[in-house]
């Protein structure tokens, strides 16, 4: 329901992926839903996932392996409740995902009977993922994003930014709605509802260089954060160890399934160099392989290394990675017959805006679901393919807390609309695009996939100043997309960075040249507003 640049729904959904989607269409029989997308519908971090969803349906596997090679993926650090949650529900998620038309690879098992394909990825001990060739986040995508455009209970609003939560005038801990800004008609509007649904994905935009789209900006965990949520575990950042390295080739990935299937890393001359890191070689957790790639670059002063799979028939590796075929081949690069030059970059948030086993976070009605949240789920280190699954588990989990919760104090609710009287358009943008590329550039050096403690102080002195450049612009200005995204970018960096010098340890995705060592009892970095220590 609109009316007056205000709308009106029983739950407002703040981002467009697999995680916003499955749960905008768990709860459309019954609640008026709004999807809220940044940019087009279709656009956000699933759609490049490449890989699949990790689910139970071998008969020689178990959801007892899936869990211990979660466990041991995250480091010592995963809450195993959470882990044993996911992966006792995955394969119920995944049929559902099926039934809605989701085109996961098949075979034919030696009895000639129809099954699902399933490959393997670093950290899984058995064939596990179900995927769509090497586009698997595309399928789901598209799929469930033609279903909830055309359900009647799903309001669609692409190209609308949220700018904040609004708090309810009679209760701290409620949410009433929040303020997005149409980017179409460039004016600030109000979504008054009962509950909101953070599914905004990660940060990783914050690095210079990444895999993710560049709407990946933290925008959820930024809005929770001030709106008063904890954070958790923002140190650990995942970097992606195979991106390709092309001048003309931005932020493309290339999936662990390659190496799932036999691919193997190597130098230029053609020489192996993972057993000098790990036994399991290249399917090694991901944090072990973006370090060891990380290291050989910089002892070879190397721009790249390199992954090949042209040892396998040309017709296997066309079949089952047809996505990554053709953009190699466009940019003149036949992986039949020669390697992939590839280099690290940031990928996944493993931390997030603090949850419970429901998707709730510390605020009476609002939930978080996907890369933006904090389940415990990935601990130190996110294992390969569990993010989609924990998307769509997730997404389950808050609309079955949703569908029962009792809501009766909504209709005396108000709110206010959005106040620019004493801002005026921006003449200085520049100021923002400098601001942008300085913190994108000392996040990579400073808090990238090594770091000192002088590294990280040298940082958030950084932080520090760029935030008052960015609330004296925020406050002066009418707000633009390029300047909502910093303002959320610079709080992500701040948590991510305190996070890392809280941990005095080295463990999964943080790695600490000052602190080497792992501590006997590793906990879960937990930050509270009003409360970040002072480091400086």
């Amino acid at each position: 329901m609109q009316s007056a640049n205000q709308y009106t729904c029983d739950v407002l959904v703040v981002g467009s992926g697999a995680a916003g989607l499955s749960l905008a269409l768990k709860l459309s029989s019954e609640l008026q839903v709004m999807v809220v997308s940044k940019s087009k519908l279709s656009e956000g971090s699933t759609k490049y996932a490449q890989g699949g969803v990790a689910a139970v349906f071998d008969e020689n596997d178990s959801i007892e392996s899936h869990i211990q090679d979660t466990m041991v993926a995250g480091g010592g650090l995963c809450d195993e409740t959470t882990v044993r949650y996911t992966a006792e529900h995955a394969r119920e998620c995944m049929e559902w995902l099926i039934s809605t038309g989701v085109p996961f690879d098949q075979e034919e098992d030696p009895q000639g009977n129809t099954r699902f394909h399933l490959t393997r990825e670093g950290g899984h001990s058995h064939r596990r993922i179900l995927h769509a060739a090497d586009a698997t986040g595309k399928a789901i995508q598209k799929t469930l994003g033609q279903q909830v455009k055309e359900h009647p209970n799903i309001q669609v609003m692409e190209r609308f930014n949220v700018v904040d939560l609004i708090k309810s005038k009679n209760n701290s801990q409620r949410v009433v709605g929040a303020y997005v800004w149409n980017r179409n008609a460039e004016t600030v509007e109000v979504v008054k509802s009962r509950f909101v649904v953070l599914a905004t994905g990660g940060a990783s935009k914050v690095y210079q260089y990444t895999s993710n789209p560049d709407i990946a900006s933290g925008d959820g965990i930024a809005m929770a954060w001030r709106a008063g949520c904890r954070v958790a575990n923002m140190e650990f950042n995942q970097f992606h160890p195979t991106c390709l390295y092309h001048p003309d080739a931005k932020n493309f990935l290339i999936t662990e399934a390659l190496r799932g299937e036999g691919a193997w890393l190597c130098h230029a001359d053609g020489t192996r160099f993972m057993h000098k890191f790990d036994e399991r070689l290249e399917l090694a957790p991901r944090d072990i392989v973006a370090r060891a790639i990380d290291f050989e670059m910089k002892r070879l002063g190397a721009d790249c290394m390199y992954l090949d799979i042209s040892h396998k028939p040309a017709e296997f590796i066309i079949k089952h990675f047809p996505t990554i075929y053709r953009k190699c081949r466009s940019l003149g690069i036949d992986i039949t017959q020669q390697p992939i030059p590839v280099v690290p970059a940031a990928h996944y948030s493993c931390g997030g805006v603090v949850t419970d086993l429901n998707a709730k976070t510390d605020l009476d009605n609002v939930y978080a679901i996907g890369e933006v949240a904090y389940t415990g789920l990935h601990g130190a280190n996110r294992m390969a393919s569990n993010s989609l699954l924990e998307c769509v588990v997730f997404a389950w989990a808050a609309a079955k807390s949703i569908m029962q919760a009792n809501d009766t104090d909504f209709e005396d609710e108000t709110v206010t609309a959005w106040d620019e009287s004493q801002v005026c358009d921006s003449d200085e943008e520049v100021v923002i695009q400098h601001n942008w590329h300085e913190l994108r550039l000392f996040m990579w050096d400073y808090m990238g996939i090594v770091r000192t403690d002088k590294r990280l102080e040298r940082a958030l002195r950084r932080i520090q100043l760029l935030q008052q450049e960015i609330q004296e612009y925020y406050a002066n200005f009418r707000v633009s997309n390029n300047q909502l995204e910093l303002r959320n970018l610079v709080t992500v960096a701040e948590l991510m960075v305190h996070c890392a010098l809280a941990r005095k340890e080295s463990r999964g995705l943080h790695y600490n040249l000052d602190w080497p060592e792992q501590l006997d009892s590793p906990k879960p970095t937990i930050l509270i507003p009003g409360q970040l220590p002072e480091y400086l």
